[in-house]
């Protein structure tokens, strides 16, 4: 089944683009009001930040840190977290805040904005009302010159996706605290840890999942990591038709210079696919995505090719 080229640009241009972090500045953000250079290997910012996170992989858009921190908070004082204005909200949905000394392998949650993330109660808006949060550190997160900070967002509405942000810092603490200990950050709508459904209306959904995260202790020489967290559901993600044309960004961008992704050209059932597949299309002008059973096509920009990186990413690289 094809779609008019027309129709699917108009629909994907009001919801391509997504909630992303911008204080602190995750990484390789073009987005921020300052930020590091880039390090050795980095040959262009992230200008698809705020795609949704692949299904498998990488929880985040780049494991390499930034050269030097952008943010130095102290233990015990209020920190604001700021995002860029103009993207999709979804009408709202669950949004953790954490903290990690090993590269977000493990992270323990200091704030949490579960139900109406980015709104003040329930909406049915694309646009977010809250922008910022202010809160907190906990008193006893203890001081490190290397430490990042962890944003994480599962949306209301919408596909069954996963957004995140991390950000490295430094924390001071004249306290001496060595450790700290709180639930664990834990990744809705990615593998291993299940699906959430789509609200519906019903911002209890999927809480019980956070409700019921284990315990984590993080501290800058180790992290103990948590055990396996209960997957929320085990059937297939489920799709809002008016949300099906999104481009999902690859987890891979260090090797090559890319630019943003262009809109979604059209949806096929012509053949069948695995979810999460990505194939480069014929000459490379674009790239499709198996979204559970069905075929997103989307195109690369102008002066861009298609390059396929790995099993699981491609890039639309500068030609």
């Amino acid at each position: 089944m094809l779609f008019k080229i027309a129709s699917i640009a108009a629909l994907a241009s009001s919801i391509a683009a997504h909630m992303d972090m911008t204080e602190p500045c995750s990484r390789f953000s073009p987005y921020c009001a300052t930020r590091p250079p880039l390090p050795a290997g980095i040959l262009d910012y992230d200008y698809s930040i705020n795609n949704p996170i692949p299904y498998d992989g990488s929880v985040f858009k780049s494991e390499i840190q930034w050269t030097k921190p952008v943010a130095s908070w102290t233990a015990g004082q209020p920190v604001t977290i700021k995002f860029r204005p103009g993207g999709a909200a979804h009408s709202g949905g669950h949004c953790q805040f954490a903290i990690s000394y090993d590269n977000g392998k493990t992270a323990a949650v200091v704030h949490e904005v579960m139900k109406h993330c980015f709104f003040n109660g329930p909406s049915n808006s694309n646009v977010a009302d809250v922008l910022e949060y202010t809160f907190d550190l906990p008193a006893d997160i203890p001081a490190s010159s290397n430490a990042q900070f962890i944003w994480i967002w599962n949306n209301a509405i919408g596909n069954r996706e996963l957004y995140t942000g991390i950000a490295d810092i430094t924390i001071a603490n004249s306290g001496g605290s060595k450790s700290y200990t709180g639930k664990s950050a834990i990744y809705p709508n990615h593998e291993g840890y299940g699906s959430i459904p789509e609200f519906n209306g019903n911002y209890n959904t999927g809480l019980s999942l956070f409700e019921n995260a284990p315990n984590v202790v993080v501290s800058p020489g180790s992290s103990a990591a948590p055990p396996p967290v209960p997957e929320y559901s085990s059937s297939a993600p489920q799709s809002s038709a008016e949300h099906n044309f999104e481009a999902t960004a690859t987890k891979n961008f260090a090797e090559r210079n890319f630019y943003p992704l262009s809109e979604p050209i059209h949806t096929s059932t012509d053949s069948a696919c695995t979810h999460g597949e990505l194939q480069c299309i014929s000459g490379n002008s674009g790239y499709r995505r198996c979204v559970w059973g069905v075929w997103n096509f989307i195109a690369c920009g102008a002066g861009t090719a298609c390059v396929q990186t790995s099993t699981n990413a491609i890039v639309c690289a500068r030609v």
